[in-house]
């Protein structure tokens, strides 16, 4: 096979509320922390372990303010991009490596009832839309192998 393949798909839940940065010629960035978990039983022991793995999601302009509007902490989502690693440096002169997920495609899964569930009584939050995506395929994933 020639050519190369760099694509991500993740389900998990919010971290963290959306973090917008925006720029002078209207651009902005929206990042997010998502958690995702690996859930086996040990052998030896029957014990059952869970491992949560955080992934560093970068969602860029129209998508970003979709998704700061309509997504919050706890939320579950389906991310879909590619892996890319940043180089930087800190203010002390060090240089510094990001790896992160640069969004390309997401599917919010978070169904209405779910969200209003996990919200106190009586507060006015915007309607969740189910989908933001022209051709997203969701696999299944069981709720007891989630984090959250």
């Amino acid at each position: 096979m020639s050519g190369t393949l760099n694509k991500v798909m993740l389900i998990g839940h919010l971290g963290d509320e959306v973090k917008m940065h925006y720029f002078d010629d209207k651009n902005c960035v929206g990042r997010f922390p998502l958690a995702t978990n690996e859930t086996y039983t040990n052998k030896t022991t029957n014990e059952r372990i869970s491992n949560t793995e955080w992934h560093n999601i970068v969602v860029r302009n129209k998508a970003a303010e979709i998704c700061e509007k309509y997504l919050s902490k706890g939320d579950k989502v389906y991310i879909e991009g590619r892996i890319k690693t940043r180089k930087w440096t800190d203010d002390k002169g060090m240089e510094r490596y990001s790896t992160e997920i640069q969004c390309t495609d997401f599917t919010f899964l978070t169904n209405r009832s779910e969200q209003q569930q996990m919200q106190p009584p009586n507060t006015n939050q915007p309607v969740q839309p189910q989908q933001q995506t022209q051709n997203s395929v969701v696999p299944e994933v069981d709720d007891d192998d989630l984090p959250f």
